[in-house]
């Protein structure tokens, strides 16, 4: 039994592989295959239903409406049996409409019961198809409404396909009539529902209609029409013929039925592409031709239907195979650990859509999508193979040592740290087994942690070995920690840190600390009163401590006799003062001064100094305090005091910056003097701030205050005050010394002076400080302090002394100053509304007043207007105005204007109007400016009506002149845009070019052509194009003409008809017209009788043709009957014309005359092709002629267009000059004066000494001297260089030049040219033929060196790139290094802020419970208390435990960032050392360019050399060239030896400079090879001959051109030095970077001690902060309580 089952299922996998392994000739391998198509009703009568069946029950009635008409019986149906033609025909069941290809398929059918309407038929698949189309061919009438329905899901829902109705408005009122839109529409169809045909009508549905195109066939709307389950067809209504089937009479109804001959359901089975066959569901028989349902699948798919994909093909997701394409499902790869899978969506999207199969049950421990991970506890062997059963192995992990159990890496990946076994050690242990302690812990065991820690502070062991005895854990610490875990200092140390010595001494400050114990976590001393600072080296804000010198005493301050002086001495501005005080004691030689001592620290030994300009300093010996006497260390302390010279430092008024190391010393010794620190004691008027100067208590003076505390005016200053000190400011012209009363300021001043400043004369005075009495001639007592002029003249007078008269008043001038001034009466005096004179003078003979009368005033007294003015000045008020003529008006002409009223009447600068305010006619523009030009209107363009004499008027403004329709511009004088033809004196006419067929609607301004399109022609572009024909909307046709016989080669542009010469005829002209014969073109005129007989028959033709027609219409008319005869007579009389008109004789004697026309023709044919050659040319000619006469009188037209314009504009010109008598006269006036001129100009440059003529003869005479001077000089050089030319080529012929040639061509002249040349040699084309490939040559070896200067120039530039490159990174370096530092200030600064606003909020806390404890100790009223009871409750902390907090995380920030610094500085060190690496490749690419330059300096010095040498040769010649073409009759001889020299001395000069390159090359060769040196000397000599012989003309241009090649290898040189030099001072700034980053290091980790000295005091500040909070809570509490208490007294 267990064998057959196996070999059953070996069986299947057999067949189902053979299945799905399709031969090549399937189309399913190809790609999509489908299976065919048939009708799924064939072998499905079974699933086909039908809900009324007619005899199913017993036998049924029914009638045909036909057969009734023919009074045939009824006939019955008996379903109750399946039909059997013989023995149960009258079965109607609905398995009769299944096609059987019976012969006769009308005998069976499928019909309902009698009436009713509702009958459904219905098929049932057994699988999905595709259904494609339905027929139902009827018996009896087509259903008058049915619809079609499908179903997917087995009946579980239904979608309609089609309704059907004979009336879809009535039948389904909601259902769209149509037409069908999209694909899918759900629509009303009216074609089968009709009544007609009553039999064997047809009803077809195709689901997708052919009118459709499918893009996608697999989409969901084409799928969802296309599958089916299920298929029904309802039909709802019967056609009744108005019959009611209501009725109840039996045989209405018998009439009505549905009745169904067959039905063809066209589909197949649906296989989604995947199968090209299928076979029968389950054990379902088939029959032949019937469309199996179960698909037989290909491309590894299972299912009915193809719907899925086989079991281990789950790689992709199944899809439906569209044409190319097969989309088969593909295997899933386990890797040979499992043999199942499945598909998951998600697995497939993450996977990018490549890979969605997953294994089911992996084997051999392994795990994962495709079996490639190992189980837990097993890892992947890497020797083996992933298909390998033994792949994993199992984990060897100390399941003490490592986590979870022993768990150990399955695979090896990089990326995520992980080797294949190795295990994963807790967090205290390591080694691949975890099986030993990690450093600083000890003791393995099953901890969690698997070790235990050491517990040993980090900052306090040492960090060499382990931390910590591996069996006790006891640390090992450094110098200065002690403890078990190394996490306390030794007493007087604190600041447990990195530190090598693990803790810092307190290092408390002699003086300003109580002892040198300081706290272990922050450091901090226990200071002295106003001291702080961890060592207590600071002082309080508004305390500071004293220096050395701090006791001084001032001599002024001392008691004196009476001989002592005090002299005050004020400070300087460009030095510091060498004193103290106020000034200094005078102190005359016996006398004594008396010093009050007083405010001494403590009583110990002083020093007394005295200062010159005396004072005394009180010292004190330091040298006794404890700070320098008790111990070595104090003693040392004594030695640094005196090796820096503190005291010294400290004696002198003029201070010597004290160096760090004596501030300290000076600091602690003013602590120890004073217990602490002094309080500032600044004068609160005299001083900017309370807050003093912490070194030596000097107070921040305002302006001219003097004094430690700021309360004594400075000398030469007074007015002590809020604003300091106000400077005297002493005059020291006026003023005795620069010192002032301390309280009013006042200066002691000389005599004469006066003022606070002692800087005036008394009043009436001027001059200091020579002072002197003001002298106003008695008009005035004051005068200007300075200058002495008098001020507030009186009596009229003016002048520095009042000695004269102000305008419009005079006096006698002989009578002197003693005259009083009186009133100019011009005509009524100063004062009357009616003076008009500036000033008035009295003449002194007569006594006679004459007054200076203002601008538009005349007359004795000034009482009338000027010229040029009006008014009337003689009444009270009346005033001379200027006349208003915008300027245009002769000021000095009395007539100009009227002298009342102002009008203009002598208009200037043709201006018109009542003030000239107008251009005047035929002038235009603004008068106003005198700018009125002439209107130049174009008379061809403006209008007539404005012109008048051939002169135009225009706008008076603009000049616009009135132009005609069509034309534009200010002078009428173009034609608008898009028009044409100015010329016609009515205006420009529009171009009217045609829309469509102009590239543009402008034309030509004078022929008005448009520009056409191609294919367009004609004027405006609405006609076919020259030589082509017909409608430009529809096409244009070629002019089809035969050029043989037309006039003109345009045709017809309407019909194409050509236009031909006489003789010829037809639509091309191609043949002979009427009245000639012969052959075309050949065409002759026929005899004169042809023509006259062509008339008589033509007339005789065209009256009979009358005749005819008028005939005809007597026939259409009716009215020939009455005129039957005559009618006969004229039918008689044109029978016989036409016999007359066709009698032969006429035609023979048309014949004769025709041989005779023929023979003239053949006589005459010679003389006429000859005449028709001439002929030809006398067209040609003619044309010519024509063509010449037209342009004539063009031309003759356009000049005497022109000539006319001219002479009106002529004409236009002397109207406007004689249109004004003045104007022509001006005119005359100025020809005259031009006449003159040019007369004596023409004299003078005739006859004159300077006559122009006699210059220019003189001049004509020295040309021509110069000219033939000029020759004889030529012809001298000429022969001169004919000379040196012969010279140089007879030298050249002696000269040996084969050796020359060897070297510089590589081949000898005179042996053969070869494949090198030489000189003298030539190429095929003709050119000088000298080097080549292959050829050793200098040239050759020239450019090899020239290669090796340009690969040395690459060498030096990228040694300058690395330059830069190692700039940049040490700039780079630089910036880190400075960013930082910035970081670390940053962070300094937002820690001292953070310090300073805990300080304050320490004191405020500290006031506000000071006060608080206070109001509590005091007696105070119960309401009192309730006040400040709910204040207090009211109050909130400055500062929380949160915000404090906060304050200490910031700092811990901030510090972090300062790991970042060495990070940084770290960065910065190895960029300097690449720096420095960089610098010291800079250097050796240095030297080999140096070395390189040494090597070629002169080989590239050689090949310029040679380059310009060329170059010049080349000038050279063009330069002889250019002298031998100014020679006139022997050009031609010196031509040919010219050349032939200049061919030699072009050789001579290369050889030459090749020569010279040789030498500097064997002269390099010398220095390299010294063996060589004799070799190199005779060339020397051989080369050095060879330059004896050149031209020193030749030497004089090469040498130029060698110092200038030398001086930019120079350059280049220079170029390299500098960029060493660079990179050399590049390489000191890296080491200078290197070294500051160095000290900014330590610099920085300073900084980093010092904030975790601050973290440490904000710790400890917080801690106190807690505990004032708990003490202000309970204070708070207890007034809580206190205020119950006392609230419920009674």
């Amino acid at each position: 039994m267990w064998i057959l089952q196996i070999t059953a299922l070996a069986m299947s996998i057999a067949l189902h592989t053979l299945a799905q392994s399709p031969d090549h000739n399937d189309k399913c391998a190809e790609g999509s295959c489908y299976p065919a198509t048939g009708d799924l009703l064939i072998g499905r009568a079974h699933r086909l239903t039908a809900s009324s069946t007619c005899g199913l029950d017993r036998p049924e009635r029914f009638c045909i409406v036909s057969h009734l008409q023919e009074g045939a019986d009824c006939f019955q149906c008996n379903s109750r049996r399946m039909y059997n033609e013989l023995s149960n025909p009258n079965s109607h069941t609905i398995e009769n409409v299944v096609t059987t290809f019976a012969p006769n398929r009308l005998k069976t059918w499928w019909q309902s019961e009698n009436g009713v309407e509702n009958v459904t038929i219905q098929l049932d698949l057994e699988a999905e198809f595709h259904f494609t189309h339905l027929i139902m061919t009827f018996k009896t009438f087509r259903p008058a409404a049915m619809l079609i329905e499908r179903s997917a899901d087995y009946g579980r829902s239904w979608q309609v396909y089609r309704y059907y109705a004979f009336h879809c408005a009535e039948s389904y009122p909601h259902v769209p009539q149509g037409p069908i839109r999209k694909v899918d529409d759900v629509i009303c169809d009216s074609r089968y529902s009709g009544i007609e045909p009553s039999t064997e009508g047809e009803v077809i549905f195709r689901a997708l209609d052919p009118v459709f195109k499918i893009p996608d066939p697999y989409s969901p709307r084409i799928q969802n029409l296309l599958k089916i389950t299920n298929l029904r067809i309802r039909m709802e209504k019967l056609h009744t013929l108005g019959d009611d089937l209501f009725d109840d009479r039996e045989g209405v109804k018998e009439k009505y039925y549905y009745a169904l001959y067959d039905m063809v359901v066209r589909g197949n089975c649906f296989c989604y592409g995947h199968a090209s066959k299928c076979a029968p569901v389950g054990n379902e028989a088939g029959v032949e031709g019937m469309v199996h349902g179960h698909c037989m699948c290909n491309h590894h798919t299972t299912g009915l239907n193809c719907e899925e994909c086989e079991d281990f093909y789950q790689d992709l997701p199944w899809r439906p195979a569209v044409g190319r394409e097969t989309n088969a499902c593909k295997r899933c790869e386990c890797n040979h650990h499992s043999n199942s899978c499945h598909f998951d969506m998600a697995v497939f999207l993450s996977s990018g859509n490549r890979s969605g199969g997953v294994c089911d049950d992996c084997q051999h421990n392994t795990e994962g999508q495709w079996c490639e991970n190992c189980k837990p506890f097993h890892y992947r062997h890497p020797g083996r193979s992933i298909r390998d059963p033994r792949i994993c192995e199992p984990c060897d992990c100390d399941p003490l040592g490592s986590l979870n159990g022993g768990l150990c890496d399955s695979a090896t990946d990089v990326l995520r740290d992980m080797i294949a076994g190795q295990c994963r050690c807790k967090a205290n242990v390591e080694g691949q087994r975890c099986d030993h302690c990690k450093k600083g812990h000890y003791g393995l065991s099953d901890d969690p942690l698997g070790c235990l820690s050491c517990s040993c502070n980090p900052l306090g062991t040492l960090p060499a070995g382990r931390p910590c005895d591996i069996q006790t854990g006891s640390c090992y610490c450094k110098r200065l920690v002690t403890g078990r875990n190394c996490d306390q200092c030794l007493p007087q140390h604190w600041g447990l840190s990195n530190d090598m010595d693990g803790c810092r001494p307190c290092d408390c400050d002699v003086g300003g600390a109580l002892n040198n114990n300081c706290s272990r976590e922050t450091g901090q001393c226990a200071c002295k009163e106003h001291m702080f600072g961890r060592r207590c080296d600071q002082v309080h804000s508004g305390y500071y401590f004293a220096a050395l010198d701090h006791y001084i005493y001032e001599a002024e301050d001392a008691s004196f006799g009476p001989k002592v002086k005090v002299l005050q001495r004020p400070s300087t501005l460009d030095r510091k003062p060498t004193w103290t005080g106020k000034g200094f004691a005078n102190v005359p030689e016996g006398e004594t001064l008396r010093f009050n001592i007083y405010s001494l620290p403590r009583s110990m030994e002083y020093n007394l100094m005295i200062r010159y300009e005396p004072l005394i300093v009180l010292l004190p010996e330091v040298k006794d305090l404890d700070l320098f006497s008790g111990g070595p260390q104090q003693q040392e302390d004594w030695e640094m005091f005196q090796k820096y010279r503190c005291l010294e430092r400290s004696q002198s008024v003029i201070k010597i910056p004290l160096t760090d190391i004596c501030k300290d010393y000076i600091f602690s010794v003013s602590a120890l003097l004073h217990s602490g620190a002094l309080e500032c004691k600044c004068d609160p008027q005299g001083s900017l701030s309370t807050v003093c100067d912490n070194n030596d208590g000097q107070c921040q003076c305002r302006p001219n205050i003097l004094g430690r505390n700021c309360d004594t005016c400075a000398p030469a200053t007074y007015l002590f005050g809020p604003s300091g000190c106000r400077s005297c400011d002493c005059n020291p012209l006026g003023s005795q010394n620069s010192f002032c009363h301390p309280t009013t300021g006042q200066c002691l001043c000389v005599p004469g002076a006066y003022g606070r400043q002692c800087d005036n004369c008394k009043p009436n005075h001027w001059g200091f400080p020579q002072c002197q009495p003001c002298f106003c001639n008695g008009n005035s007592e004051q005068c200007h302090p300075v200058t002495g002029e008098c001020l507030n003249c009186r009596g009229h007078t003016t002048g520095n002394n009042c000695e004269r008269c102000e305008s419009g008043y005079h006096r006698n001038t002989l009578l002197g100053s003693s005259e009083p001034c009186r009133p100019c009466m011009c005509p009524n005096g100063p004062g009357s509304g009616m003076q008009f004179a500036e000033s008035c003078y009295q003449i002194p003979n007569s006594f006679q007043m004459v007054c200076v009368c203002s601008s538009g005033y005349k007359g004795p007294k000034c009482e009338e207007c000027a010229s040029g003015y009006y008014g009337n000045p003689q009444v009270p008020g009346g005033r001379c105005h200027p006349c208003q003529c915008n300027r245009n008006i002769n000021m000095q002409d009395p007539e100009s204007c009227d002298a009342r009223t102002g009008a203009c009447l002598k208009c200037l600068f043709h201006t018109d109007g009542n003030a000239c305010q107008y251009c005047s006619r035929g002038y235009y523009g603004d008068a106003r400016t005198q700018n009125c030009r002439r209107c130049m209107c174009h008379l061809v363009g403006s209008s007539r009506q404005g012109c008048v004499d051939g002169l135009c008027e225009c706008d008076r403004v603009s000049g616009q002149c009135p132009c005609l329709p069509g034309v534009v511009g200010q002078h009428c004088d173009r034609c608008a845009p898009n028009t044409w033809n100015i010329n016609s004196g009515k205006g420009c006419q529009p171009c009217q070019c045609h829309p469509e067929h102009s590239y543009t609607s402008t034309c030509d301004l004078v022929t008005g052509q448009c520009s056409c399109k191609p294919g367009f022609g004609g004027r405006t572009c609405e006609e076919c194009r020259d030589l082509f024909w017909g409608n430009p909307e529809v096409q244009c046709h070629a002019c089809d003409c035969d050029p043989r016989g037309i006039a003109t080669q345009q045709c017809n542009k309407m019909t194409g008809e050509c236009v031909c010469v006489e003789g010829v005829s037809g639509r091309r002209c191609d043949s002979c017209g009427h009245g000639y014969v012969g052959i075309f073109p050949d065409c002759e005129a026929c005899h004169l009788c042809f023509r006259e007989w062509d008339v008589n028959v033509g007339e005789l033709t065209n009256h009979t043709q009358r005749l005819v027609d008028t005939v005809e219409e007597i026939k259409e008319t009716g009215v020939a009957t009455p005129y039957k005869d005559i009618i006969s007579s004229l039918d008689d009389e044109t029978r016989q014309l036409r016999q007359i008109l066709e009698d032969d004789k006429v035609q023979q004697t048309l014949t004769h005359m025709q041989r005779m026309l023929q023979q003239a023709n053949e006589t005459a044919s010679l003389l006429r092709k000859s005449m028709n050659r001439s002929v030809t040319d006398l067209d040609r000619v003619s044309a010519d002629h024509q063509q010449a006469v037209e342009n004539i009188k063009s031309l003759t037209e356009e000049a005497q267009n022109l000539q006319e314009i001219s002479s009106d504009k002529q004409q236009h010109v002397l109207n406007i000059k004689h249109s004004d008598p003045r104007g022509a006269a001006d005119s005359i006036r100025e020809y005259y004066k031009e006449s003159g001129e040019a007369e004596f100009r023409v004299n003078k440059a005739v006859s004159g000494p300077e006559s122009t003529v006699k210059e220019s003869a003189q001049i004509r005479k020295a040309a021509e001297a110069k000219l033939d001077s000029t020759e004889k000089e030529f012809n001298l050089k000429h022969q001169l260089h004919l000379q040196r030319l012969d010279k140089i080529g007879s030298e050249l012929d002696s000269t040996d030049l084969s050796r020359l040639s060897h070297q510089v061509c590589g081949g000898a002249s005179g042996l053969g040219c070869g494949t090198c040349g030489g000189l003298g040699c030539v190429s095929e084309d003709g050119t000088s033929q000298c080097g080549g490939e292959g050829c050793e040559t200098i040239v050759t070896r020239s450019q090899n060196a020239l290669n090796e200067v340009k690969n040395s120039d690459q060498e030096v530039l990228h040694a300058l790139r690395e330059v830069d490159k190692l700039n940049k990174m040490v700039s780079d370096a630089r910036g880190r290094a400075d960013e930082a530092k910035l970081n670390a200030q940053d962070v300094l600064l937002r820690a001292n802020q953070s310090k300073a606003r805990v300080e304050q909020t320490n004191e405020e806390l500290r006031d506000l419970i000071q006060q608080i404890r206070d109001f509590l100790t005091n007696e105070t009223d119960l309401k009192r208390i309730e006040e400040v009871a709910d204040e207090v409750m009211k109050l909130s902390l400055p500062v929380s435990p949160g915000a404090l907090k906060n304050v200490t995380t910031e700092i811990h920030q901030h510090l972090a960032r300062l790991t970042q610094v060495d990070d940084i500085l770290i960065q910065t060190a190895e960029s300097a050392h690449t720096a420095e690496r960089l610098l010291q490749q800079a250097q050796a690419a240095n030297e080999r360019a140096t070395a390189l330059k040494q090597a070629t300096d002169e080989v590239k010095e050689t090949l310029e050399d040679t380059e310009r040498a060329q170059t010049a040769a080349g000038e050279k010649l063009k330069e002889v060239e250019r002298d031998m073409n100014q020679t006139k009759q022997q050009i031609a001889d010196v031509q040919s030896k010219t050349e032939a020299t200049e061919f030699r001395l072009s050789s001579s000069t290369g050889t030459l400079l090749d020569l010279e390159r040789e030498v500097d090359e064997l002269y390099q060769k010398t220095r390299e090879t010294s063996s060589s040196a004799d070799e190199t000397q005779r060339q020397t000599d051989y080369i050095t001959a060879e330059i004896d012989h050149t031209e020193p003309e030749i030497d004089s241009l090469v040498q130029p051109k060698y110092e200038l090649a030398s001086g930019l290898i120079d350059q280049k040189a220079a170029g390299v030095v500098d960029a060493r030099q660079k990179a050399e001072k590049l390489r000191q700034e890296a080491k200078d970077l290197l070294i500051d980053a160095t000290s900014k290091l330590q610099r920085l980790r300073e900084l980093e001690r010092s904030f975790v000295e601050n973290q440490h005091i904000l710790v400890e500040k917080a801690q106190e902060l807690d505990g004032l909070e708990s003490e202000v809570r309970d204070v708070l509490q207890e007034l809580s309580q206190k205020t119950t208490i006392y609230s419920t007294c009674a």
